[in-house]
């Protein structure tokens, strides 16, 4: 018996995807539930289980682009091999009635093997080989995945629609860093989560917000729609491109619920799990260079939103304090923001009150 495996429904909005890589091979036994490729859509990615336990048949190829719906294998559930074995069945069907050239039967036996083992790492990427450029030099060509195709075009109508300006501040992150340090056996020891930086910066995030709306708002047509919920975006890098899962409601969460949420992000997102929902939407949205060791930076806008916050490297430098030249931990903040909605007035101001609330975040409990 044969099941065909189909690609299920990923999103309204969402009508082929890409095969990104076959983890089983042309053949091999798979069981039942246990994955057999990874699949690459607009905005994320997920792996196809196998409906039963069987052998895989491979129909389209890695690398290829198909629609939601399209049949992209089968299992053959009887435990036969694959029916792409059955040309090599057929090759050796012609010296079978010479059984006098039996000793000489063997080496023909073994040449399909062969063959079939040839064509069995199916799981490769799709690439073209590698070949020299006009001056004799090595280069290869790797097709985009699709992930990465809409973020570039996403990323590309951004610039093309949106005036977009960017704005910095510097802050001290002294304070933030004497709370970690001193409450972060606590937290971790009741939360079973360890206490970042970033839930301060969603927190602060969400204070300014409140302060000014516009950067929370979304054009459409010709209004200014003005969100009263705050649904975060926290930007993770995976291997196949920038990702931005959502932290709905994030005003209702806790600094532990926004740190449990980034972790379960940043793990699904490695494992491609994450579901096109938890992508779609947002308010604004928040960018970690400093995790690579960035310094400096002006983040793009994720539209339909106007702002994006860009955080960046700790480093200690020489500051003035009251008269005094101090070394403090400090970090520079970049705020892009729709210049089309948002003045410079309200995004500087923006980043004054980020800056004020990270510096002394019991301004944010009480609110004032």
């Amino acid at each position: 018996m044969s099941i065909e495996l189909t690609i299920p429904s990923v999103g309204e909005s969402i009508t082929e995807v890409q095969i990104a890589e076959w983890l089983k091979n042309e053949g091999d036994a798979v069981k039942k539930d246990e994955n057999v490729a990874v699949i690459d859509s607009e905005k994320s990615t997920f792996e196809l289980p196998a409906p039963e336990d069987g052998r895989l048949k491979i129909l389209r190829q890695a690398g290829e682009t198909v629609k939601i719906g399209a049949v992209v294998g089968s299992i053959e559930t009887n435990g036969e091999p694959a029916k792409a074995d059955s040309g090599a069945k057929k090759k050796k069907e012609p010296e079978a009635p010479a059984p006098q050239k039996k000793a000489a039967a063997k080496p023909a036996e073994e040449k399909p093997k062969a063959e079939a083992k040839a064509e069995k790492p199916a799981s490769a990427p799709a690439s073209t080989p590698k070949s020299p450029d006009a001056a004799g030099r090595e280069q290869e060509t790797v097709p985009m995945t699709m992930l990465r195709k809409t973020a570039a075009k996403r990323l590309v109508e951004a610039k093309q629609q949106m005036a977009m300006l960017t704005t910095f501040n510097e802050v001290d992150m002294s304070t933030v860093q004497s709370l970690r340090a001193a409450n972060k056996e606590n937290f971790e020891k009741k939360y079973q989560v360890k206490l970042g930086f970033m839930s301060f910066f969603v927190k602060a995030a969400i204070d300014a917000l409140k302060q000014f709306p516009q950067i929370n708002a979304e054009i459409r047509d010709t209004d200014i729609v003005y969100h009263n919920f705050f649904d975060i975006g926290v930007a993770i890098a995976s291997e196949r491109g920038l990702v931005v899962p959502v932290l709905r409601n994030a005003e209702r969460l806790s600094f532990a619920d926004i740190e449990r949420a980034i972790g379960d992000f940043a793990n699904r997102s490695k494992e491609g799990k994450l579901k096109p929902t938890e992508l779609e939407g947002g308010t604004f949205t928040i960018t970690n260079g400093g995790v690579f060791g960035s310094l400096f930076s002006t983040p793009i806008i994720n539209p339909p939103q106007t702002g994006i916050l860009g955080m960046h490297s700790i480093q200690e430098r020489p500051v003035a304090v009251n008269g005094q030249v101090v070394i403090r931990p400090m970090m520079y903040v970049a705020l892009t923001y729709d210049h089309r909605i948002v003045d410079g007035r309200e995004a500087v101001m923006f980043l004054r009150r980020l800056k004020e609330a990270i510096e002394n975040p019991a301004q944010m409990l009480i609110e004032i």
